[in-house]
């Protein structure tokens, strides 16, 4: 059997493949279109599954879609009696439920065959939770998703076990965390669609002062619960004016009530100011105050020291790097895509294991599921590039992927900046190796070098590390393992002028261990890096320009040329800038 998992109409659109019971290929649509959270239906993506799987639509005995718009339908209509909200907000969300609905319909107008396939409408948070549990190495724990909305719901929680999930309780429509993030974001000035990473890379500059005077935004009640106070907020009834075809957008959703209790807000391009990075502060500690009391009640009525995470917010590193001091969590699994990409995963082995009740043989301990280049096809590519027959670049073949990465460690030693494109492309938001920006960790003026000749971006966003994992406590002060970046802890505070350009404000890191079992050829340059420069530490940031990870080697070649990145790695293809 083989099931297609897919997640359509809806923020970071997405699609996956289950053969035998193991994933074969999962890759985001905005690889392929370009467009950063590319919301829509994902052909892209589905035709590389596909491809990567060698199977035909036809073939494919299952579709699974991370969304069920039958689902909570008792409590949507409780609510639209009581609350009266208005009619374009309802317009507009049975418009998108109805191309859910006609899914099948859909795929033959985009493919030009129907497919033969059963389909499945797996609940949004559900899948959230099989997006975690069902691919991690664990055989019972306890499973939470917190996001924005799905389904109605906000959150839920509940047991996993074996290859099946029980579902203890949610939170329903108007309270969501992942909301009230996203409230303060937009109030703080940054309106596009997924930027609440940079509020919290903001928080570590600012103080939590404003703790007491915020926590009325959020109201936590016993059981584990909790419910925004919506005076604050506009989208229980006007909704929030939301695009889910293409570059996906979100209109404002906190009232004036907002501006009432902190002041104005801050308009997009104008001055950061202290007050901005204390509110920052005080929303990431109002967030964790309330994501600790959800899973500690969780930990109370399961007893289970192990915690599968997702939903959007699963992706909020800096809290989930408390989870081990602020729980009784010993064990935590959240896997690189949490957010709404992961749930074409979390349905498509929803299906394989807890409706088709087959059993759970595959575990995620790698991202790299995505599209690769043999080096033939990238000497075709090199061939056809007109600006590489100019003297302002030198090109080499390597013939030895170690010859390669010594190569490299000197030149990341002598301060230079890496485009490392290698391999399959990693799937979730993290470059973990293989579509990477790669320089010295212990340059203190590197941050400043990396915004300057290619990112771009704010100032107070953090570069991360990325160091072998049987090194790793000798620099962090926590050494669990994470493959995927999705956890931030304190540096060791001896170690933190060692490793300036990838130590944030606070003396913390998001942290990546690499080892060799999940990806040999990165552990194979940290390790010459680490005989160069005695560090064995990487700078690690995605490979891009304010723009999706690149995909292809032509995209590589695009950022590499448009910026002023020193090298270029493409698989044993190795392209120095001149001068």
């Amino acid at each position: 059997m083989i099931v297609l998992g897919i997640n359509a109409y809806h923020g970071d659109s997405s699609a996956c493949i289950i053969k035998k019971g193991y994933l074969i290929a999962a890759v985001e649509e905005e690889r392929f279109t370009r467009v950063k959270h590319w919301a829509g239906f994902p052909k892209n993506a589905i035709q590389y599954c596909l491809k990567e799987a060698n199977v035909s639509l036809n073939e494919v005995s299952h579709i699974a879609l991370n969304r069920n718009p039958k689902a909570n339908i008792f409590q949507k209509f409780i609510y639209l009696f009581k609350q009266r909200p208005q009619i374009q907000m309802i317009k507009d969300r049975f418009k998108n439920s109805l191309k859910i609905g006609s899914i099948a319909e859909i795929f033959e107008q985009e493919f030009g065959i129907k497919p033969n396939a059963k389909s499945h409408f797996v609940e949004h948070h559900i899948a959230h939770l099989a997006s975690a549990f069902m691919v991690s190495p664990f055989d019972n724990a306890a499973v939470v998703s917190v996001d924005g909305f799905g389904d109605f719901v906000g959150s839920m929680w509940g047991i996993g076990n074996n290859n099946r999930l029980f579902i203890k309780d949610r939170i329903y429509f108007p309270h969501s965390l992942g909301l009230l993030y996203l409230a303060i974001t937009q109030y703080l000035g940054f309106p596009n669609y997924g930027d609440e990473y940079k509020v919290m890379g903001l928080a570590a500059y600012g103080k939590p002062i404003l703790v007491d005077q915020m926590k009325d935004l959020v109201h936590l009640k016993s059981e584990g619960r909790f419910e925004l106070n919506l005076k604050y907020f506009t989208h229980y009834l006007k909704g929030a004016a939301m695009t889910w075809n293409g570059k996906p957008t979100m209109g404002p959703v906190f009232s004036t009530a907002l501006e009432s209790l902190l002041g104005k807000s801050r308009k997009a391009g104008e001055d950061i100011e202290p007050i901005h990075e204390n509110i920052a502060a005080s929303l990431q500690a109002l967030y964790e105050t309330a994501l600790f009391h959800i899973l500690n009640h969780v930990y109370s009525k399961t007893k289970n020291n192990i915690l599968c995470l997702a939903g959007g917010c699963g992706m909020n590193s800096v809290a989930n790097g408390k989870i081990f001091d602020k729980t009784p969590f010993t064990e935590v699994y959240i896997q690189s895509a949490a957010g709404d990409a992961g749930g074409a995963i979390g349905a498509a082995f929803y299906v394989w294991n807890d409706v088709l009740k087959q059993k759970r043989q595959f575990v995620m301990n790698h991202s790299y599921w995505g599209p690769q280049f043999t080096n033939e096809e990238i000497r075709d590519i090199l061939n056809s590039r007109k600006e590489l027959q100019s003297n302002k670049f030198s090109l080499t073949r390597f013939e030895s992927k170690k010859e390669l990465c010594k190569k490299i460690a000197i030149e990341i030693a002598s301060g230079n900046v890496i485009g490392w494109f290698q391999g399959r492309m990693e799937w979730g938001a993290r470059a973990l190796g293989n579509r990477s920006i790669l320089a010295n960790p212990c340059d203190d003026r590197m941050k400043d070098i990396l915004n300057r000749k290619i990112k771009k971006r704010e100032s107070f966003r953090p570069f991360a590390p990325s160091i072998l994992q049987e090194e790793v406590s000798k620099y962090f002060e926590k050494s669990y393992p994470d493959p995927f970046m999705i956890k931030v802890y304190p540096i060791k505070r001896e170690k933190r002028k060692e490793i300036p350009a990838v130590t944030h404000v606070d003396g913390t890191g998001r942290l990546q261990t690499v080892s060799k079992k999940d990806n040999p050829l990165y552990c194979q340059l940290i390790s010459e890096v680490k005989k160069v420069t005695g560090v064995p530490i990487v700078l690690n940031t995605s490979f891009n320009e304010n723009e999706p990870v690149v995909c292809s080697p032509s995209e590589a070649l695009d950022c590499f040329f448009r910026t002023k990145m020193d090298v270029l790695v493409l698989e044993n293809f190795f392209i120095k800038r001149n001068g």
